[in-house]
Parts: C-alpha cells; structure tokens; sequence
C-alpha cells in the first residue's frame, strides 16, 4: 500500500514537472518560429540549444536516479528560459536593468543548493565512509556554487574573445583613476573624468569610456557570492537537523532508490 502511494506521489510530481517544463518548451518553438519569419537564425539555433538544456533535468532522473525537487526543476528550466530566450534572444539584459544581477545571484543560490545535495548524497551512501560535519558541507557547497560562477565567467570571456560576442556586457566608466597618470611616479592615484568618449572621429555621447567585461565579471562573482552564501547558511541548518525541512528540501536533489 505503501509502494502505491509512492507510486502515485512520484507520478504526480512528474505531471507537475511536465506542466513546467511543457508551457515553456511551447513558448521557446513559438519564439523560434517567431525568429525564422524576422530571419533571425541565430535565435533558432538559441532555442534549440535551450530544448536540448531543457532535457538535462531527465537525463538526470532517469539515468542517474537522482530526484530533483518540483521547485528546483522549475526554477532551473525558467533560469534557462530566461537567460537564453528572454535575455539573449529579446535583448532582455540590455533592456531591462538589472537582469542579468538576477539570474546570477539565483545562479548561485541554486548551485549551492546543488553542491548541499552532493555533499549530502555521499553523507548518507553506505559506499563511502565519510561523515562530514554540517559546517563543511556548507562550506563545500559555497565553494562549489563559487566555482561554477568562475567557470561560467571563463566561458563567457572565451566567447567574447573567440566569437567576437558580449556576453560580459560593457559598462560606462566616467573616470579614470590610475598612478600611471602620475608625473611626478611617487604611486599617487591621479583621477581624471571623462566627458567625451571619441572612437574614430565620432563622439559616442557616453560620458565615459567603455570598460570590457571586468566591471560585469566582478559584479557578477559578487551577486553570484550572495547568493551561495545565502543558501549555505540555509544548508547548514539543513543538514545539521538531520535533512529536515519542508523548505530547504525543494531545492535539495536526492538519490532516488532503485526499484
């Protein structure tokens, strides 16, 4: 009787997903359709790359047994959602402020979360003979949240640099601070602002210079620490109760058992 109710939660939790999953993959072909009548075959190709991110979330579950939550799937597919077919293909990080400030912070939040589960998974497997203490699993998690944010950040510039894109989105400096500008070389800062900006004889009105990517990298490793701090503090409640809470446990995958 048990193993029927089991049954039937697994399965209504699976219709759940479906419904997810199943509302954005019909926005991403109608948005794809939508781009091959303006043209645009670069958006085509996005939203195939977001149908094919789409199906990470099963192979995971069916290949590797690991049940990912309702709530964490559906945040996972609307983060991809909205970073490829929102933000890349309707220019949303450039026209909305703030955009990309709010998938990077939910970025890290959801991969400490991710690296919670992972700590959590080997915790409780009889195959390894670890017991970390709630503290470094935490610990583990921010640092694994962190690394995805650099990695992600490496890809970014490869991207730029390779393919000539702007992934790391340029921003508008008003002045320069540096001890170069410094004649007399005793290393003091001299700060000059900027009122014009020319690039080939044509003044682009910015009231600034340009700066390429480093001002967004940082600010994105920044948001993206906030929000692993955030959950590996949630986490190390978590784990410390002994994995209880309704809360933190959608958004902590599990191993599912073989059946």
């Amino acid at each position: 009787m048990n193993k029927l109710n089991n049954n039937k939660e697994y399965n209504k939790k699976v219709k759940k997903k479906l419904t997810v999953r199943g509302v954005l993959t019909f926005l991403v072909v109608l948005s794809m359709v939508r781009q091959f009548f303006l043209g645009n075959y670069e958006g085509i190709f996005t939203g195939l790359l977001c149908l094919m991110l789409f199906a990470v979330p099963i192979i995971i579950d069916r290949k590797l047994h690991v049940d990912i939550p309702k709530t964490l799937e559906s945040i996972i597919l609307l983060m991809i959602f909205s970073a490829e077919m929102l933000g890349e293909v309707d220019a949303f990080y450039v026209k909305i402020k703030g955009w990309d400030t709010i998938l990077h912070t939910t970025n890290g939040f959801l991969m400490a979360a991710v690296g919670i589960a992972l700590v959590d998974i080997l915790n409780r497997s009889d195959k390894f003979a670890i017991n970390l203490s709630p503290f470094f699993v935490a610990f583990v998690a921010f640092c694994f949240s962190m690394t995805v944010g650099v990695t992600w950040e490496f890809f970014e510039f490869s991207m730029d640099l390779l393919l000539k894109t702007d992934m790391q989105k340029d921003w508008v400096i008003p002045a320069i601070h540096s001890v170069m500008l410094d004649p007399t070389n005793t290393n003091r800062v001299i700060s000059i602002p900027i009122e014009t900006l020319e690039v080939n004889g044509i003044d682009l009105k910015l009231g600034g210079y340009l700066d390429v990517g480093i001002v967004d990298t940082m600010k994105d490793l920044l948001v993206n620490l906030v929000g692993a701090v955030i959950f590996s503090i949630i986490g190390y409640f978590y784990v410390k109760g002994g994995g209880e809470g309704r809360f933190v446990s959608r958004f902590i995958p599990r191993l599912r058992t073989r059946k």
